[in-house]
């Protein structure tokens, strides 16, 4: 007789569906796991084996074959211990196979018998409940699996007995409760930020509309700490982009408890790191920083210093929002909606263009520093800004009297008048400006006469690309939106214009 279990084997964000069928036959005695699993699968074998023993169960002498189907799907990961186990327990006559028949099945299994929280409940919930199916996880993975809905039946051990005495009926099982992460730490605020007026309204005008931007400045001139509060003035994420994110974080481990939370997320990898780390991949396609970066903000810092072909790597992601790995057994597509911030020295001493400083190098240094970043790239920034040293006067004057909270005020009424609009249009996929591309852009964007010489002179002056011309467009519209205004005027789009006037560190780059 053939025992089969139900789990599941992850593509992406997507969870497909994976047979784990048990049979006993005769022949020698050999515990053996096929349909093209990793070492961690293999290695499932002994774990099994083990836990079983710990519960008083022993295999008996005969020889067991296990398959994951389908056959030539690459699998992956401990989450197959828990599936296998059951369905070596239904072929022995412990659990009936009627029961096993209802639920998707994943969890990693201790040598004692107890089950180890696995990655990727979330996105296994919402397959099992696409497909009228319940899910059996550890008991760690349990509040996160529950945010899949309230009408999928949920089994959450701590181990392989309390498992079995609910399937017998000498102990009932509590489905588990979705847990909201509660957020104790302060963001930094604005206020503690002394002079950079101009940056602060740029980085307003970004968050408003999810606009790229890059800020190219001497060291010290604040533009980590501006980075860094621009999660403060983010509106929080509603339950669609919180559910979008985090399918994608518990793929990649990174949810704590199974805990869900509003705050977008703010990645901000070191300037070391690899492809893989920033687009995704690696031996099991777990998704990258842009990935987890989905609905929230993607932050290099010392953007120079990256890898040239990590960087290039950005600049699809960046049109399209989505992350793809590509390799030769698999193709795996991760959304990656992320909104880019970029900071950059001027040259490799960092004092370039300073009054009172001389380039240790002179002009070479600040040419060979901006040639590590390509036209194409710039192209795709939407604000680009200069920031010039804070000086000791500038210091010693009072905090500022706006907060982040009046700011986020702001940005939360202009993502809101966009929302709206976009609705109104038949687009309720779009949620800001930065995402309007082709008639939307066209619809959204029209000018007056002055407006249309403005940008045509502009344009020209400027030497704006078609993609630059289109950004511009868009800055401008967010622009209008924080004054609350229906049309685009011809301050509006200077003021966009003025953002797109590249650097003084950055002409030579592009």
């Amino acid at each position: 007789m053939t025992s089969r279990v139900g789990t599941v084997a992850f593509q992406g964000v997507e969870a497909v569906a994976v047979d784990v069928q048990a049979q006993f036959i005769g022949g020698q005695v050999l515990f053996q796991v096929v349909g093209l699993g990793d070492k961690a699968i293999a290695e499932s074998r002994e774990r099994v084996r083990s836990a079983l023993h710990a519960i008083g169960l022993a295999l008996p002498g005969k020889r067991l074959v296990v398959n994951l189907s389908p056959a030539d799907l690459p699998k992956e990961g401990s989450h197959y211990d828990l599936p296998i186990a059951l369905a070596v327990l239904s072929a022995l006559g412990v659990i009936p196979p009627d029961f096993l028949d209802r639920y998707v099945v994943m969890g990693e299994l201790a040598l004692d018998g107890s089950l180890l929280p696995v990655s990727g409940a979330l996105p296994a919930a919402m397959a099992a409940n696409a497909r009228d199916l319940g899910l059996i996880c550890p008991k760690a993975s349990g509040s996160e699996a529950a945010w899949a809905g309230d009408d999928i039946d949920i089994l959450a051990p701590e181990n392989l007995i309390q498992l079995i005495n609910h399937v017998k009926g000498t102990q009932v099982l509590t489905r588990p409760k979705p847990h909201l992460a509660i957020i104790e730490s302060k963001l930094p605020d604005l206020s503690d930020i002394k002079g950079q007026e101009a940056a602060k309204r740029a980085l307003e005008v970004a968050a408003a509309g999810g606009h790229h931007m890059i800020m190219v400045g001497p060291p010290g001139a604040g533009k980590s700490m501006l980075a860094q509060r621009l999660p403060s003035i983010l509106p929080p994420m509603d339950a669609r982009e919180m559910l979008d994110i985090s399918m994608i974080a518990s793929l990649g481990g990174e949810l704590k408890d199974g805990q869900l939370t509003r705050r977008r997320p703010f990645r901000a990898p070191h300037h070391s790191a690899s492809m893989p780390a920033l687009v995704g991949g690696g031996l099991r396609a777990k998704p990258g920083e842009m990935a987890l970066a989905h609905h929230g903000v993607l932050f290099l810092d010392e953007l120079p210093e990256f890898q040239p072909r990590v960087l290039e790597a950005l600049r699809q992601p960046m049109e399209s929002g989505e992350a793809v790995v590509a390799r030769a057994n698999y193709h795996i597509t991760y959304p990656a909606r992320f909104q880019l911030i970029t900071a950059m020295n001027p040259c490799k001493c960092g004092m370039a263009g300073e009054p009172g400083h001389t380039c240790r190098q002179g002009p070479r240094c600040a040419a060979d520093y901006q040639q590590r970043i390509s036209g194409p790239l710039l192209d795709r920034m939407d604000l680009q800004i200069e920031l010039s040293a804070v000086r000791a006067t500038d210091l010693i004057l009072p905090s500022p009297k706006e907060k982040s909270a009046d700011v986020a005020i702001r940005v939360a009424k202009a993502r809101a008048i966009q929302l709206q609009r976009f609705a109104e249009m038949g687009h309720p996929d779009l949620r800001v400006n930065a995402q309007a591309d082709g008639d939307v852009l066209e619809a959204i964007t029209v000018l007056d006469a002055a407006g249309m010489t403005l940008i045509r002179d502009a344009a020209d002056a400027m030497n704006l690309s078609a993609r630059g011309y289109h950004r511009v467009l868009r800055v401008a519209r967010t622009i209008a939106d924080l004054d609350g205004s229906a049309n685009i005027s011809r301050l509006h789009l200077a003021e966009a214009l003025s953002y797109r006037q590249k650097p003084a560190g950055l002409r030579q780059a592009a």
